[in-house]
């Protein structure tokens, strides 16, 4: 039975008690004074989306009318179709609507600006909190699927690593339990991470009413957001409970039984929920930060992120595990092949990531390119090319040649990388909608990194040593044993 040595039980949870150290520090840290520096940057962008969200300018024809009703001469462009009269009425009716329009963002903008840049000040502890308990969650979930995918599609070759994916899966509770809270923190307006979440958002009387907003409230409001959640951690917690659970039993019979269709109908029932709740939950909890955008992508993009990261960790537990001889079952072959998904994935990502991002650019429709606009600003952009550059070009370089997958330097440098640019990924999907420009890397996000990396390795490391590594009386035990390429 695998035992998490008493030195690394210390230092996990020295990082736990730190890490919550450092979180409570920086929840009871005022971000205002900081956010000063970058009033005049927000309110700039505050004006380009109010002008944004009343059209673009005029064009040349528009221009010459504007200048015929001004001067009283007629407009050659409009010269066979209206009057000068008809031209003179029609245009300064339409300055009338655009001064009205103006004064409206104006007001729109002032009323924003004395709460805006104290809200994302407010924001800052949660925002950080927010990024790694999805980071974290990602790699439980991640874990989760590719459990099920093992037991849907039959899989051989990976009988001998099944205990580390449940071991991984059953940690998954814990993010999921500090999302709930969050959602809940929301609701009681302690934070402002989710913009429709305001008071009289969907509400024309209210000085916080968004038409765009109003329209989805069916979905996001509140009550829903929570009770979305809950059904989410019933599904992936009870699917990994109960994975777990038969497997045990499993090991408890009798030579020559097994619950082996027992655990692959679980798993084809659990990929159907899945396909849809990891989905809508990248929508709920990710996607709604910014209200007024959309990606038809973003589910995908979301899981390809998961599931590498998941990945990932798994390939850095089995280095471990054999290292300290834990797995002598499990070969340079099995290390082999999830070295070759972490490639693979890799290289997915950046293909969903690509595909997104030149969609929404060739397009350039002002809605949609608002997203990257944020995240391309000064400020955010060496966040967002130094992401694409370790979830994409260094993995390639690192991984491309067989060997390297079975070296574990190789694979350990990858691995930073790859976790690294992951964490950046979600970072840069949170901050930019919640924070705006005052982000920054200091005691709530690395509070909550350290806090969530110790509490991973006591909670899996728990698991790992509650069940013996090698699975008994699986169909499948000696063909991954005897794993060869």
């Amino acid at each position: 039975m695998f035992e998490l040595p008493k030195k690394i039980k210390m230092i996990a949870a020295a990082l736990t008690i730190v890490g919550l150290g450092l979180l409570v520090i920086g929840f009871n840290t005022d971000y205002s004074q900081a956010s000063d520096g970058h009033d005049d940057h927000a309110v700039a962008q505050k004006d380009h989306d109010a002008l944004s969200t009343h059209g673009d300018y005029p064009g040349e024809a528009h221009a010459a009318m504007i200048q015929a009703a001004l001067t009283g001469e007629p407009d050659d462009s409009h010269a066979g179709t209206h009057s000068d009269h008809d031209a003179h009425a029609e245009v300064t009716h339409e300055l009338e609507e655009g001064h009205a329009e103006a004064s409206h963002a104006e007001h729109a903008v002032d009323s924003h600006d004395d709460h805006g840049a104290a809200r994302h000040a407010e924001n800052r502890p949660w925002a950080g909190l927010l990024v790694n308990t999805i980071f974290f969650l990602s790699i439980g979930l991640g874990a989760l699927f590719f459990l099920a995918i093992q037991y849907a599609a039959q899989v051989g070759w990976s009988v001998g690593i099944l205990r580390v994916m449940e071991a991984m899966a059953l940690w998954l509770g814990i993010p999921m339990l500090v999302m709930f809270f969050i959602g809940i923190a929301g609701s009681l307006h302690w934070h402002h991470l989710y913009h429709w979440m305001l008071e009289g958002i969907a509400d024309p009387a209210s000085a916080n009413y968004d038409k765009i907003i109003a329209g989805k409230v069916a979905w996001l409001n509140a009550p829903f957001f929570l009770a979305r959640t809950v059904i989410y951690f019933i599904i992936w917690a009870g699917a990994a409970y109960l994975f777990r659970r038969n497997s045990l039993k499993e090991d408890a019979m009798s030579k020559g039984k097994n619950l082996f269709f027992t655990q692959r109908k679980l798993a084809a029932t659990f990929l159907v929920l899945y396909a849809v709740t990891s989905s809508t939950s990248a929508w709920d909890f990710i996607m709604s930060i910014d209200t007024h955008w959309f990606s038809t992508m973003f589910g995908w993009y979301t899981f390809a992120g998961m599931f590498v990261t998941a990945l990932t960790v798994m390939n850095l537990i089995v280095m471990y595990l054999r290292l300290g001889g834990h797995m002598p079952w499990v070969n340079a072959n099995h290390q082999h092949d999830l070295g070759k998904f972490m490639f693979a994935f890799s290289v997915f990502w950046t293909y969903l990531w690509f595909s997104q991002y030149m969609l929404i650019w060739y397009s350039n429709i002002p809605e949609e390119v608002t997203y990257f606009m944020n995240r391309f600003s000064a400020e955010y952009k060496p966040i967002f090319i130094g992401m694409v550059a370790l979830n994409f070009l260094l993995p390639i370089l690192v991984l491309m040649s067989r060997d390297s997958k079975r070296i574990f330097g190789f694979l350990s440098l990858a691995s930073v990388f790859i976790l690294a640019g992951h964490w950046m990924d979600h970072f840069i999907m949170v901050m930019p909608g919640t924070v705006g420009y005052e982000f920054g890397f200091g005691y709530p996000e690395l509070g909550g990194l350290l806090f969530y990396l110790g509490l991973f390795v006591l909670v899996v490391g728990h698991f790992l040593g509650k069940a013996p590594l090698a699975m008994k009386n699986h169909p499948m035990v000696k063909e991954s044993k005897h794993f060869h390429q």
